[in-house]
């Protein structure tokens, strides 16, 4: 303990530790309780509870067939029983699992290097399904190709690049409804959920239904017609069962709060499914299971990613890129800011107007990174959920974010082990992870009608329609037609005729408490106008993390520091002992 205790001061006392705002640096707003190797094993913790992404990405995007091409027939109108077309579609996800750890590592690293903040970031979940299966289409089934929809997505990131510097995007973050932005995350849960339970990159509890639209599904595959819809043997297949325990794993190893438990969860059963001579076998004796089988076996490997990389298309004389764009500017301001503004807000970064710290930076590294994962071709990248992970385990620098980094660089060369991760190992994350993001639904304000079904319609209409833009507009449309609607009749009855405001949530009067312009452009008025002194901190404010946050325990993590008796209400204290 004693050398753990000189390398921490040791750090906190460099340049090091001053970069970082680590405790004892004397730099400017120290980061409370944090230690160098606190931060460690708190970038650890989050890669190892976001490493699925690397195949859960790969899978999904995969799933658009990339730069594949098949000509569908009456018989087979995805290509699903084109050996060939499903060898290239192999290839594709080769290349995918590489450009997946190699996009999550160098975006991670910029945003623990310049933004500071523990933020793991790579390819979204929901981004990724919606890059996939509403923009191109399974297996290219959608009005734009894959070489188009990355190019839309390399663009997407330049525009918001300068929507960054200009400070449009922090603007949004702070003028969207506090229970809309709320229920975005839930609503992108539910939406994870709904494609974990279904059998293309999930654990086949579902299928479709010509009636009923989704219905009880786990039937073996050649019970599958070519709708998807079960013919026979309804919760028969036993991949299915073994995606329900891998679900069933993942929670009791959450509830004892073991270390990587989706990521433990996942190898467990991806390992009971590597041996050829099983029922629940991902190398089946056929063509394409021999392909998959013959790469599995080289385990070390560094995949040349022919199929992906610079794939783009910038064929702006067609409409398709021009749909693929707006399409992706509106997803991605409205999920990616709301994304990262609920994770910097879990973390206590968040101040009372709604905006974060370093939220410049982190929206600009935000924006590079998306340009970034198109040239290797990937859908938007987005700071992770499960980064809470390693808030929780007391990471608050950039210094877990670097080692989420480290991580994803280890996990380049074993490319034909993450490559043999099968949906049913997979599909239980997204179903847990849903899990994670809906939890925050009971912040939303229920007490408000203006506020809670706007709110409500925002986390439904997601999974419903299978979209995530769909549910964020329906969300807006429905919170300005109704409150519009009582701010109208309150003003034109000179207040007569108005609702119990006592509940509303006045979300308006912190988003607009502080200059909406950004600081540079302050700066440079500031010059023109022969001003010495500038404030560069005047934003700052007071954050969540100076009177909100919980503080831990720099021994044990999991330990909660009360504060003292006379400051807190001895019934909310006796309240958290109970929990514990």
């Amino acid at each position: 303990m004693r050398f753990f205790d000189s390398l921490n001061q040791k750090v906190a006392h460099s340049p090091v530790g001053r970069y970082f705002q680590l405790e004892g640096s004397g730099a400017y707003r120290e980061r409370k309780g944090t230690l160098f190797t606190t931060e460690i094993r708190a970038g650890l913790t989050t890669f190892f509870a976001m490493a699925y992404i690397i195949s859960v990405n790969a899978s999904i995007i995969s799933d658009s067939g990339g730069t594949c091409v098949c000509t569908p027939t009456a018989d087979d109108p995805t290509c699903d029983l084109n050996a060939d077309y499903m060898a290239c579609v192999y290839q594709t996800k080769l290349d995918l699992i590489m450009a997946t750890s190699i996009i999550s590592m160098i975006a991670s690293f910029m945003m623990g290097l310049f933004a500071n903040l523990p933020l793991g970031l790579a390819p979204g979940m929901g981004l990724n399904a919606y890059f996939t299966y509403t923009v191109v289409g399974y297996h290219g089934s959608g009005k734009v190709s894959y070489q188009t929809a990355l190019g839309a997505v390399f663009i997407e990131g330049l525009i918001f690049l300068v929507l960054s510097i200009f400070g449009i995007r922090q603007w949004l973050a702070r003028v969207i409804p506090m229970s809309i932005k709320i229920a975005m995350g839930c609503g992108i849960g539910l939406y994870l959920c709904f494609i974990g339970t279904q059998a293309s990159a999930g654990i086949g509890l579902v299928s479709g239904d010509a009636a009923t639209l989704v219905t009880l599904g786990g039937c073996p595959p050649a019970a599958v017609d070519a709708n998807g819809v079960c013919q026979y043997g309804h919760m028969t297949n036993p991949t299915m069962y073994m995606g329900i325990l891998g679900l069933l794993l993942m929670a009791i190893m959450m509830l004892y709060r073991v270390r990587g438990s989706i990521l433990l969860a996942i190898v467990f059963i991806a390992i009971t499914s590597w041996p050829r001579n099983s029922a629940i076998t991902y190398f089946p004796y056929t063509e394409t299971g021999d392909t998959m089988f013959n790469y599995f076996k080289q385990v070390v490997s560094v995949h040349n990613m022919t199929h992906t990389l610079g794939k783009m298309s910038f064929d702006l004389t067609g409409k398709d890129l021009w749909i693929a764009l707006i399409t992706f500017l509106y997803v991605d301001i409205l999920d990616t800011t709301g994304t990262m503004y609920s994770m910097a807000k879990y973390g206590g970064f968040t101040n009372r107007n709604g905006d974060f710290e370093r939220s410049t930076i982190a929206f600009m590294t935000d924006a590079i990174t998306i340009t970034i994962g198109a040239c290797f071709g990937s859908s938007s990248c987005t700071a992770f959920v499960e980064s809470g992970a390693g808030i929780a385990e007391g990471g608050r620098t950039g210094i877990t974010a670097i080692t989420i980094a480290f991580g994803f660089f280890v996990t380049i060369f074993f490319s034909p082990i993450f490559a043999s991760f099968p949906p049913w190992a997979t599909g239980p994350a997204l179903i847990i992870v849903g899990s994670m993001m809906t939890s925050s639904v009971r912040n939303i304000n229920w007490d408000y009608p203006g506020d809670a079904i706007p709110a409500f319609i925002t986390l439904a209409i997601m999974p419903f329609t299978y979209s995530i833009a769909y549910g964020v507009i329906g969300g807006i449309l429905s919170y300005i037609v109704i409150n519009g609607f009582v701010y109208f009749m309150d003003k034109a009855s000179r207040g007569y005729v108005r609702p119990d405001y006592s509940a509303r949530e006045e979300w308006w009067i912190d988003a607009f408490s502080t200059s909406m312009t950004p600081l540079w452009i302050r700066y440079l008025i500031a010059k023109s106008r022969g001003e010495k002194d500038f404030d560069w901190h005047q934003d700052d404010g007071e954050y969540d993390e100076d009177d909100d946050a919980p503080e831990y325990d720099h021994e044990d993590p999991n330990v909660i520091v009360v504060p003292a008796a006379s400051d807190v209400d001895s019934e909310a204290v006796d309240k958290e002992k109970t929990l514990y």
